[in-house]
């Protein structure tokens, strides 16, 4: 039996090979998206998420939420996008202490040029990589393992 603090040869292959192409598969979308539109990927996600609401808002906790990332770095990359015209903030009515964070007319057009070019880029570089049997496996992972972590947090682990 396997010691539960040490990988097998196969969980690390697999684990390994996860996490590297994780990473250098971001790297790569970055630095194309980058080079295609001036964008960051982080900027992609903010102005992305922002664009698929009705009114091209939110508010700060709650694109917070569905970027699922940190307070702090969410609150630096507003602040450098809205130096560069990409965001604006606005005044929640519901809430004087919250606000909005919407897109501009700079940064709608931005992303309505970026689009087509990063998806354009996930589909060379990830989905023409991958068999459809292998796509559908990958989203049976995702979420076995974004279950498993939901439970785990409910639990308190």
């Amino acid at each position: 039996m396997t010691d539960p603090a040490e990988l097998s040869e196969r969980e690390r292959r697999a684990w390994h090979g996860f996490l590297t192409m994780q990473e250098d598969l971001r790297r790569h979308l970055n630095r194309q998206l980058l080079q295609d539109s001036g964008l960051s990927l982080p900027d992609y996600a903010v102005l992305s998420t922002l664009a698929m609401q009705p009114d091209e808002s939110l508010r700060v906790f709650e694109l917070r939420e569905r970027l699922r990332w940190e307070k702090s770095r969410l609150t630096h990359q507003i602040s450098r996008m809205i130096s560069r015209g990409l965001l604006e903030r606005r005044t929640c009515a519901e809430d004087t202490r919250g606000s909005h964070v919407a897109l501009t007319p700079q940064g709608r057009e931005s992303i309505s040029k970026a689009t087509p070019l990063y998806l354009g880029d996930v589909r060379r570089t990830f989905l023409d990589a991958v068999s459809p049997r292998q796509l559908d496996a990958l989203a049976a992972l995702s979420e076995a393992v974004l279950e498993n972590i939901r439970e785990r947090e409910s639990a308190g682990d």
